[in-house]
C-alpha cells in the first residue's frame, strides 16, 4: 500500500493496523510526516513502525519527537514511562503478570488519544509478553442491534487503590461516544483472571445487569472482545514503535518470564482539544 505523504512500505496487519517498514536501509522515524502519521493512525487505530533509526532509547530524543504528535499527557514520573518488571512490583504494571484489557487515563482527569511505545529491549518469542488490542469500533459493527441495545444500558463502577502513579473510582458505560462524536466506542477493564498472579487487583461493580446474570454478560462479551476478528497480540521486536489510538482501543499484555529482558517505553500523547474523563469520580466520593 502507497501513501502520497510517507515514503515507506505500508501493509496491512490482520486483523486491523497497518505495519510501516523503511523504503531504504537507515530511514529515520523523525524523516515521516507526522501529521500523515497521524491520519493514518486514526484511519488504522494502531501502526507499527518496524526497522526505522530513532534513537529513542534517548528518553529526551523519545519526548522531543512525541511533541510532534500533540501536547504530552504529564505523570508524576514525567513525560516517558519504562514499562519494565521490577523487582518490589507493588502493581501489576511493573510485574512480569498478565494485564488485563483497559484503556489508558481512566483514573486521571484526561484520556489520552495516542500511546506511543518504543520497544529498547524484546523478550524472546518463548518469554510471552506481548502486548494486546481489541479494536472495539469493530467489536460494535458485529454484534447485533439486540446486543447492542442491551450494552448500551450498562455501565460498570471501578476501583483500585493507588500504589504507583494511578488509582481511585471510575464509572462509565460499557459504550460511549467516540470523542470526534463519530461513531461509539467501548470503554471496559476486564476483571482479574481468576487463578492468575495479579498485584493490586481492581473492584468491578456491573451497573444495568441482574446478578444473577453478571457471569453470562462477562463470559459473552469476553467471546466478544477475543473475537480473532477484533483481537491482535504484538509480538516486540527491539526498535519498534507502535502507535496505539486509545479512544478506539483497548489493551493489555500476556504475562512473560520474570527476569526476561522485556523493556518498553510509553508516552501518552492528548487530543486536541484534549478529551475531559467524564467517568472520573471526585476524591470526595471515596468510601
Amino acid at each position: 500500500m502507497s501513501h502520497p505523504q510517507l515514503n515507506c512500505q505500508i501493509t496491512l496487519n490482520t486483523p486491523f493496523g497497518a505495519v510501516l517498514t523503511p523504503q531504504f536501509a537507515g530511514q529515520q522515524i523523525s524523516d515521516l510526516s507526522v501529521t500523515a502519521l497521524r491520519a493514518l493512525a486514526q484511519q488504522h487505530h494502531l501502526l507499527v513502525l518496524r526497522g526505522f533509526s530513532s534513537g529513542f532509547s534517548d528518553e529526551q530524543r523519545l519526548t522531543r519527537y512525541a511533541e510532534q504528535w500533540g501536547e504530552i499527557m504529564m505523570w508524576p514520573f514525567g513525560a516517558v514511562l519504562d514499562v519494565k518488571e521490577h523487582p518490589d512490583a507493588k502493581d501489576h504494571i511493573f510485574d512480569s503478570s498478565y494485564v488485563p484489557l483497559h484503556w489508558d487515563g481512566m483514573y486521571k482527569p484526561t484520556i489520552p488519544e495516542f500511546q506511543l511505545f518504543h520497544c529498547v529491549a524484546a523478550p524472546e518469542q518463548d518469554e510471552g509478553g506481548r502486548t494486546t488490542f481489541v479494536d472495539t469500533t469493530r467489536v460494535l459493527a458485529h454484534v447485533d442491534d439486540e446486543l447492542l441495545t442491551k450494552w448500551k444500558a450498562v455501565s460498570i463502577t471501578y476501583r483500585i487503590k493507588q500504589v504507583v502513579h494511578y488509582g481511585g473510582k471510575v464509572c462509565s458505560p460499557l459504550v460511549v461516544e467516540h470523542p470526534s462524536g463519530e461513531g461509539s466506542i467501548m470503554r471496559y477493564n476486564e476483571p482479574p483472571t481468576e487463578g492468575k498472579k495479579f498485584l493490586n487487583k481492581h473492584e468491578l461493580e456491573y451497573h444495568g445487569i441482574p446478578p444473577e446474570q453478571e457471569e453470562a454478560f462477562h463470559d459473552n462479551l469476553q467471546q466478544h472482545l477475543y473475537d480473532p476478528r477484533h483481537y491482535y497480540a504484538h509480538q516486540w521486536q527491539q526498535g519498534d514503535v507502535v502507535i496505539a489510538d486509545n479512544f478506539s482501543l483497548l489493551h493489555g499484555r500476556e504475562g512473560f518470564t520474570a527476569r526476561s529482558a522485556r523493556h518498553l517505553q510509553r508516552v501518552h500523547i492528548q487530543s486536541n482539544p484534549t478529551h475531559a474523563n467524564l467517568a472520573l469520580q471526585p476524591a470526595s466520593e471515596e468510601a
